[in-house]
């Protein structure tokens, strides 16, 4: 779930449906088990890469409205946010912060990846229960890469906000921002919104992965389908919707948190001081502020990653399709939430 985002949720990685029985993570042939593993993991960072690309403005949209000022708010809306950007900082101002997510990218695919395989052969059975809980393991552990990153990305978006007193360009890329954090505040200024985090992503991998699951199994999904590509398509734009519902609310805290202290003035003591500030300040709509432009974001990110992993491993492992003796290819995601 990355925004990413998210909630990316760049949204993270996530996989492909299978058209069998046993888990997508490991149905690959193990004849070549090394060139297996680098054809899911060059798939899946080509994946992400189109996903962030697709993904990255919508993000940006959502990250301005979620902790833009509730007494002065300067957009009024999804639609005045984008036109807003586009207006006042051209198209560029939507890539701000691109940088964090490419480079933990290829880090947090490794990290999914291997996690996700190596639980689910420990659970022993593909089932939907063990794909949640696979999913939510793999989320889990990635967080230490994800949160840093996300912290670094939406300080790089708020760059130009006059009320977070931030007009001036204050870092020149990601990796200087979260340089400069660290050497002002060490190891837990890097790590801020930690906790949010990994509540945020446990769950919404979890879901990620019983929903792709359910859907794949429900469209029949099978590679010699001429209508396989579509059902990939939406199935894996539902489950990234579908995640995004799961956990959005705790989306916002965590910007919310991450956010806090920029210009030099914090606001929250810790995470239920900002829901009770947040909630009473702006009521429950506040938990929802800027999920138009999330869902808007899940569903085309989740479709190119999809699009593109899949072509990428249908051209990679063609003589091994053409085997019917061997299990269906592996077909895997990164997540863009």
């Amino acid at each position: 779930m990355w925004s990413g985002s998210g909630p990316t949720r760049l949204s993270t990685a996530r996989p492909l449906p299978h058209t069998h029985t046993h888990s997508p993570l490991h149905s690959a042939p193990a004849r070549q088990p090394a060139r297996e593993m680098a054809l899911d993991f060059a798939a899946g960072c080509l994946g992400g890469v189109a996903g962030v690309l697709v993904g990255h403005p919508f993000d940006t949209v959502k990250v301005r409205l979620q902790v833009q000022n509730s007494d002065q708010p300067r957009y009024h809306g999804t639609i005045h946010c984008f036109r807003s950007i586009l207006k006042q900082e051209s198209v560029w101002g939507f890539y701000k912060g691109i940088g964090s997510p490419m480079m933990g990218l290829t880090f947090i695919n490794a990290i999914v990846f291997g996690v996700q395989g190596n639980a689910m052969r420990h659970l022993g059975r593909d089932t939907p229960l063990n794909q949640f809980l696979a999913g939510a393991a793999a989320g889990g552990i990635q967080c230490i890469i994800c949160c840093p990153m996300e912290l670094a990305k939406t300080r790089m978006q708020l760059q130009g906000m006059g009320e977070y007193q931030v007009k001036s360009k204050v870092y020149k890329n990601s990796l200087d921002c979260l340089v400069r954090i660290y050497r002002k505040h060490g190891i837990r200024g890097i790590n801020k919104g930690m906790v949010t985090t990994i509540v945020r992503e446990l769950p919404g991998f979890g879901f990620y992965f019983l929903t792709y699951d359910c859907l794949t199994r429900a469209l029949n999904c099978e590679l010699d389908d001429s209508f396989v590509i579509p059902k990939l398509l939406f199935a894996g734009g539902m489950s990234g919707i579908v995640s995004w519902l799961s956990t959005y609310p705790i989306d916002v805290i965590k910007s919310r948190l991450q956010a806090d202290g920029v210009g030099g003035v914090n606001q929250y003591s810790g995470i239920m001081d900002c829901v009770r500030q947040s909630y009473r300040k702006e009521g429950w709509r506040v938990f929802a502020r800027g999920l138009t432009s999330t869902l808007l974001r899940a569903f085309p990110v989740n479709a190119a990653t999809f699009a593109t992993v899949t072509m990428f491993l249908m051209y990679s492992r063609a003589d091994e399709t053409c085997k019917p003796q061997e299990a269906a290819p592996t077909i895997q995601q990164p997540s863009s939430l």
